[in-house]
């Protein structure tokens, strides 16, 4: 019956074009789930982990980030357009859970529940480490092999007996700090993620979302993916011109 189901659910995001769908144990990190967003998502034992590969060419056009129609473009295909999809993945794939006779949240790709911490109610990348895809970087993005962060991310919670497809991936950006040192708010530490460790240790969430909000007041778009960018996993180029990390305003 579990064998069935995961094919089906796996036929669901292959006709969704997603690039990666598995299952997650979440059993042994519920204490950080329940921490990150309640005890509503920290209630499911496992989930189903979903992404979607982002174009090469729109995050290519980072690197021309201060064109505005590079920009404005990344946001609308990278965000705009790649979560409805993902958002659309999630509630069939839920749909095709709950008909097997299982409980089944799907989590919105991109959604904020707490304002003061600066975070969504679940974390799609934990999901997806926990799936197998890859680990979680400096950069605090999920980092895969095949295409590094350029990845997004959506997540169904699940009580469906479905056995994990694969295990957690161990770090592997050695001593590469690309990302930590391209940051215009300098908001990473260079800090491995942790699941018993709290993200503010590795992230200062507010220096980045004020710097994102520096930059639309400059550009009228809340665009910077400069991490995302830089990353030399995924990169068919890494030793590409690199953009000059933009100064953050003063306050």
């Amino acid at each position: 019956m579990a064998g069935g189901l995961l094919r089906r659910i796996q036929e669901a995001a292959r006709l969704r074009q997603a690039g990666y769908c598995g299952i997650a144990d979440l059993a042994p990190v519920r204490d950080y789930i329940r921490d990150y967003g309640g005890d509503a998502p920290a209630s499911y034992p496992r989930a189903v982990s979903i992404g979607m590969v982002l174009s090469r060419p729109v995050v290519d056009g980072l690197k021309n980030r201060n064109d505005t129609w590079a920009a404005e473009h990344y946001h609308a295909q990278a965000y705009q357009v790649v979560n409805t999809r993902l958002d659309l993945a999630a509630s069939e794939i839920a749909a095709v859970i709950q008909q097997a006779g299982y409980a089944a949240l799907p989590m919105p790709a991109s959604k904020r529940s707490d304002s003061e911490r600066i975070c969504a109610p679940f974390s799609h990348k934990l999901a997806a480490h926990r799936a197998g895809f890859g680990w979680i970087g400096k950069s605090c993005l999920l980092v895969t092999p095949e295409n590094g962060p350029r990845v997004r991310w959506c997540t169904v919670l699940t009580d469906a007996p479905l056995g994990p497809v694969g295990t957690p991936m161990d770090p592997q950006c050695g001593d590469c700090d690309a990302c930590v040192k391209i940051c215009p708010p300098h908001a990473f530490t260079g800090r491995m993620f942790r699941e018993d460790e709290d993200r503010s240790a590795r992230y200062d969430a507010r220096a980045c979302e004020e710097y994102i909000a520096s930059r639309e007041r400059e550009t009228g778009t809340a665009v910077c993916g400069l991490c995302l960018y830089i990353c030399p996993h995924g990169r068919t180029n890494p030793g590409a011109a690199k953009p000059e990390p933009a100064k953050p305003e003063k306050s």
